[in-house]
């Protein structure tokens, strides 16, 4: 019986393991995603990203698009740890709870973006970034209760 215990406390760790991996790649894909949409939407199109801050314009530049990336990255990931511990339901909360979160973060783009083609892209990346957080850390789960 003692084998058997071990067994199933070495899979049960393997699969910790490999959960945490996936979602470490899942918050490295969303930065990776942030990165790569501020490029496009900003350099590589000729808008500037730009945002008002307490009266002042403000350029959205790489480090504030990838560290927002990674906070939000991070936070949904200890949020879904939290919701699998004490929740029947953590993917559904989840999902609840992230969509919530997007559209409140809506509102910076919507009421802050210096310009229409500012904000479309900033709501772009905002959009890109939630959609492989959102689905890249339930997909990670699937198949678990």
């Amino acid at each position: 019986m003692s084998s058997q215990t071990t067994s199933v406390r070495t899979g049960s760790a393997r699969e910790g393991r490999t959960g945490a991996r996936r979602a470490l790649i899942t918050v490295a894909g969303a930065t990776v995603t942030a990165l790569t949409s501020w490029a496009l939407a900003g350099p590589a199109s000729g808008v500037d990203l730009t945002v008002r801050t307490g009266g002042a314009l403000q350029q959205v530049g790489p480090v504030a698009a990838a560290a927002a990336s990674l906070v939000a990255g991070l936070a949904a990931w200890a949020l879904l740890a939290v919701l699998e511990r004490f929740t029947s339901r953590p993917r559904r909360i989840f999902t609840i709870v992230a969509v919530a979160v997007l559209t409140l973060s809506l509102a910076g783009p919507l009421g802050q973006a210096a310009g229409t083609a500012s904000a479309l892209r900033l709501i772009g990346m905002h959009l890109a970034v939630a959609a492989v957080l959102i689905f890249g850390l339930v997909w990670r789960r699937r198949g678990r209760a």
